[in-house]
């Protein structure tokens, strides 16, 4: 039975540019930003790119205990409760599984704005949204003032954003909007609805629901003009409208209403802590927690996750059995592992991108 398993890289193309940071990682000998600029961790879902419908691309895979490689999606549906768990005495569906993700940018990238879970089910007949969140790892030195854009400052009405997408009025839409300082450690949640963009140079873990459904309202950027029927989800403009939330986030209110702060959970005599960083007090769509190292932690946790290394070195022991864990590498661990312990003699910190209410 499967314990730990690890994810290789497992990159997807976008409509903008980056990903030389995730190609160091990588250990490529000549690292180049280009138009995979996204690693999906443990991905159950399949990218949608208009006019890449013959490439399969998003799903993560991985090794069964045959030795075959098989999408990481179809191992779990075969053994689901071991692997996802329970929640209020039902197996966890595959609904449960967050999207996580490596991003790394090197322009700013579209406008968009994604639709709530209710939008997305009673308008588009579609389970989930993309109600999303940002977890910043690095900025790129040669940008001096790395940002984010979220939520409207300064609201249009509906007609005036309207009236600015048709025309592709760019600099009438960025002016609705403050710029949002952003540093190594910074958290952010994105609820669906609220438009946001994210600023060039920034490496971040990106956890949301498994969706792709996205309103991009600005139609180009870096030479890359986004096909009509990939900028309002398939459907017309009125219902790409309907997905904003037009109430304005004033720039006293943005930390209130976007940035989340560590709470911490557990610590011990070795100086071993347990932040969360994302919990149910602020979305019902996924949990994610922070697990800092420093000797050796044992742990209990009950729901499956997905865990990123992101400072350090050192393992995780499960039942004996040892598994090694560096930097930047990404694993899951399965809700029918209850127990289990990390250990660094260097230190080391871990994300943990936990379902939702876990």
């Amino acid at each position: 039975m499967n314990q730990i398993m690890k994810f290789d890289s497992n990159r997807v193309w976008r409509t903008y540019q980056g990903g030389k940071l995730l190609d160091t990682i990588e250990g490529k000998v000549a690292p180049q930003d280009s138009s995979f600029p996204e690693d999906w961790i443990g991905s159950t879902v399949e990218a949608r790119n208009v006019g890449r419908e013959h490439v399969s691309e998003g799903l993560a895979m991985v090794q069964d205990e045959a030795g075959q490689s098989v999408p990481f999606r179809d191992l779990l549906q075969k053994k689901q409760e071991y692997f996802l768990g329970k929640a209020d005495d039902t197996i966890r569906s595959m609904d449960d599984i967050p999207l996580v993700k490596y991003l790394d940018s090197a322009t700013r990238l579209h406008f968009q704005a994604h639709p709530t879970r209710e939008f997305a089910q009673k308008r588009l007949g579609m389970p989930r949204g993309k109600t999303e969140a940002y977890v910043i790892l690095e900025t790129r030195e040669d940008v001096s003032e790395p940002y984010i854009y979220a939520g409207f400052q300064r609201s249009p009405s509906r007609e005036q954003l309207k009236h600015w997408i048709e025309t592709q009025d760019i600099q009438s839409i960025e002016n609705c909007f403050d710029r949002i300082p952003v540093k190594p450690g910074d958290v952010f949640l994105l609820p669906g609805g609220r438009p946001h963009a994210l600023g060039a140079g920034i490496l971040m873990l990106e956890i949301m629901e498994p969706s792709d459904l996205a309103v991009r309202f600005e139609f180009e950027r870096g030479g890359f003009v986004i096909p009509e029927q990939a900028r309002f989800m398939g459907r017309d403009i009125e219902t790409a409208l309907d997905v904003f939330n037009y109430d304005p986030i004033l720039p006293e209110d943005i930390d209130a209403e976007f940035r989340c702060l560590p709470k911490t959970l557990a610590t011990d005599n070795e100086g071993n802590c347990l932040e969360e960083l994302i919990g149910a007090d602020k979305t019902s769509c996924f949990t994610v927690k922070r697990a800092s190292v420093t000797g050796c932690f044992k742990r209990q946790e009950q729901a499956f996750f997905f865990g990123i290394v992101t400072q350090g070195e050192g393992t995780i022991c499960i039942d004996g059995e040892v598994t090694q864990l560096k930097r930047w590498e990404r694993f899951f661990r399965p809700a029918g592992v209850n127990s289990f312990e990390y250990q660094s003699h260097t230190g080391m910190s871990i994300l943990e991108c936990y379902p939702g209410n876990s």
